[in-house]
């Protein structure tokens, strides 16, 4: 009887072990990611369009069907912008023109689903690219 008892007490310390663990990794799971580059979806204005009057907020931008949606924004100044990848292959974001990127931002390679973000402090008009598809990615952030 004492065996049994020995025994069925090591399942259940088992079994609770196990029920920890899965419940730490699941909460794992949950941690902010506060860079804000090449992450999981999400955000505010999943949409994009129209323009930001809010200072510190974020602005969605869509990349599908190889292009950016909205092509064209305009933002004020503090707010962060945050690009997601809806296609089914890669894309980049990189400040400048095709041929001559400008070195003020760039995302790096995007799979599928990430998303990349950069705050627009300084008023001025960013020109944009995918460097994999220049010729029907472009688009420009206007800061106010």
């Amino acid at each position: 009887m004492e065996f049994r008892n020995n025994k069925l007490a090591g399942r259940s310390l088992r079994l609770l072990a196990v029920l920890i663990f899965l419940g730490i990794i699941a909460l794992a799971g949950c941690s902010k990611n506060d860079t804000g580059t090449n992450s999981n979806p999400g955000g505010s204005n999943p949409g994009g369009g129209g323009t930001d009057t809010s200072k510190g907020t974020t602005y969605q931008v869509m990349m599908k069907n190889t292009s950016f949606s909205p092509s064209a924004i305009t933002v004020t100044a503090g707010t962060t912008v945050t690009w997601t990848n809806m296609d089914s292959y890669a894309h980049t974001v990189t400040s400048g023109v095709p041929g001559s990127p400008d070195g003020k931002f760039d995302s790096g390679n995007m799979d599928a689903g990430a998303t990349y973000s950069h705050k627009f402090d300084t008023k001025g008009t960013y020109a944009y690219y995918c460097r994999y598809h220049s010729s029907m990615m472009k688009g420009t952030v206007t800061v106010q």
